[in-house]
């Protein structure tokens, strides 16, 4: 039996009737000393706290929200960057018993109003650039009543640090139950209003496993986690899953080029990275054979699937193995890679602990090993603690997505078999063409094997034959120049790497590929643009 197959069989989800993440982390507040997170700008300001100062500070945000009339329940927006008064607001807002609504830097003013008029949030804790936007729509908002900047005061807005310092350091926790709601993480909408998905207080609990057992999270050792804190791997990864297990958090706030990523790894001494693999491409372009990195000892990857090759580079260089892991703002991790595991290059891992993962075909039934078919969690008869409570306020998204005795994705895989899940796409992408299913990512990664590739995306173009083709947008290596020979070469690489059927049938090249907020490749905007070239 493997490294895996025991804990997995053996797990029992063991979450406690009352839960508060805020007042969990407190206990380590009690040891004087004991970092929970340093962090520095682009200016090379650095800042350092400790659990101790964490539970002050939260202390105190939590008695403004209350003394403003804030209630157990009520939404609470946080739209600040990677800043430590964020961890300290996140962690606030729960301990009064708020829904906590993370929102990424990177929002807009029009973006900020739908959240706010959606949730009902009675609150806002925002940084200056946020707090310009929201207060050209504040007319807009009327559930929002309290606004806090946490820079300088200014007309209409309470300063967050002067409201604090004249709050008590001390406040009792909201004794909240396990299944209250606590986080609403707002999904990317592409094509569509985003979703709005509500998280119980679980969720923050079931994290402690996100951390030690994917994260490989140490007590003591510095872990960091590249997200913006409008993700929830921000949340995860900078938060729940470093504080549940004791470990510091490191966070930079400004452009992190590659050189600059790779001097912070290896002057703070990081131990575990999770970046995007975007961004791991990124650095291996760079001359890491010069890079030092004396304390690093596991990497993660999530947010996209990771090619082999990236895989391949890292660990020549470094001798250590990204391991890759799937999940979505609706759930914890899903799937992995652990350490200890065997590692197959290209798959996103084996059934997280806690999560009967399924591969469904077309009428429900299991995918054969092989085939692509939609990624299902089963909820009967003990539903994950670690899934969404629901989409809030989103009926037809709830009918959708929850089906039977299965929570239904969205995502496409196919289960080798070992257990193995490899990522093809989402279920809106499949590429049908000729009869044949294609997962867009079986042919990006084809694609970013070859050496002139830098990234891909890979659509379903209208085609009379075949009802669709491949079409691949490229974005080539600096130094490789498009070309039909080109394309051809592409072409038959993907042939022989993947399979003759998977090939695309037509390549464009571009400059850059569309992308969300979160750095995730918007194949639907790519997609949509196809029908109007075939018409044309």
């Amino acid at each position: 039996m493997s490294d895996h197959e025991n804990p997995y069989r053996d797990f029992r989800w063991e979450v406690p009737e009352h839960f508060n993440f805020g007042a969990a982390i407190d206990a380590f507040g009690a040891e004087p000393g004991r970092p929970a997170i340093l962090c520095e700008d682009q200016d090379g300001n650095r800042a350092r706290l400790c659990f101790a100062d964490l539970r002050e500070q939260s202390n105190r945000i939590a008695n403004v929200l209350a003394g403003l009339g804030v209630k157990p329940g009520d939404p609470v927006m946080i739209a600040l960057p990677r800043i430590t008064l964020w961890q300290a607001a996140y962690a606030g807002a729960l301990k009064a018993g708020a829904i906590a609504i993370p929102c990424g830097a990177m929002l807009r003013g029009k973006e900020l109003a739908y959240r706010a008029n959606h949730s009902g949030a009675a609150a806002i804790i925002a940084a200056a650039e946020s707090a310009n936007l929201v207060s050209d729509l504040r007319n807009q908002c009327p559930s929002l009543k309290h606004y806090l900047i946490a820079g300088s005061p200014r007309s209409g807005w309470l300063g967050l640090r002067a409201s604090m310092a004249q709050a008590s350091p001390g406040f009792s926790p909201v004794r909240t139950r396990a299944s209250d709601p606590a986080i609403c993480l707002y999904t990317s909408g592409v094509t569509h209003e985003p979703k709005a998905v509500l998280h119980s207080h679980a969720y923050t609990w079931c994290h402690r496993y996100t951390g030690s057992h994917w994260l490989d999270l140490r007590p003591g050792e510095l872990h960091w986690a590249t997200a913006d804190t409008g993700w929830a791997k921000a949340g995860y990864g900078v938060l729940f899953g470093p504080w549940m297990n004791g470990a510091a958090a490191f966070m930079y706030k400004g452009e992190l080029e590659p050189q600059k990523q790779l001097e912070l790894l290896g002057r703070y001494r990081i131990a575990t990275f999770c970046a995007r693999p975007t961004e791991y491409r990124m650095l291996v372009k760079e001359d890491i054979e010069r890079a030092k990195l004396p304390a690093l000892r596991h990497c993660t990857a999530t947010g996209e699937a990771l090619d082999p090759g990236i895989i391949a580079t890292w660990r020549d260089r470094f001798g250590l193995t990204i391991h890759d892991g799937y999940g979505q703002a609706e759930t914890t991790l899903v799937a992995a890679n652990l350490p200890g595991m065997e590692i197959r290059p290209g798959s996103m891992g084996r059934p997280f602990l806690g999560h009967d993962v399924r591969v469904l075909g077309a009428g429900g039934t299991e995918a054969g090993d092989g085939a692509v078919g939609e990624i299902a969690i089963r909820i009967t008869p003990e539903r994950p603690p670690s899934l969404l409570l629901e989409y809030w306020k989103d009926p037809e998204a709830n009918a959708a997505a929850f089906r039977g005795d299965y929570y239904f994705t969205g995502d496409l895989a196919a289960r080798d078999s070992g257990g193995y899940l490899w990522f093809a796409g989402r279920a809106d992408e499949l590429i049908i063409s000729a009869g044949y299913r294609i997962g867009p990512c079986e042919v990006e990664h084809a694609l970013l094997e070859h050496p002139a590739v830098m990234e891909s995306a890979a659509v379903a173009s209208p085609d009379r034959e075949r009802g669709a083709i491949v079409k691949a947008f490229v974005k080539l290596k600096p130094g490789v120049e498009p070309s039909f020979a080109t394309a051809r070469e592409l072409q038959e690489h993907v042939k022989r790497v993947a399979a003759p059927y998977k090939f695309p049938r037509e390549i464009e090249f571009v400059a850059e590929l569309p992308k969300t907020a979160s750095g995730k490749i918007q194949r639907a905007e790519l997609r949509k643009a196809e029908p109007r070239k075939r018409a044309g």
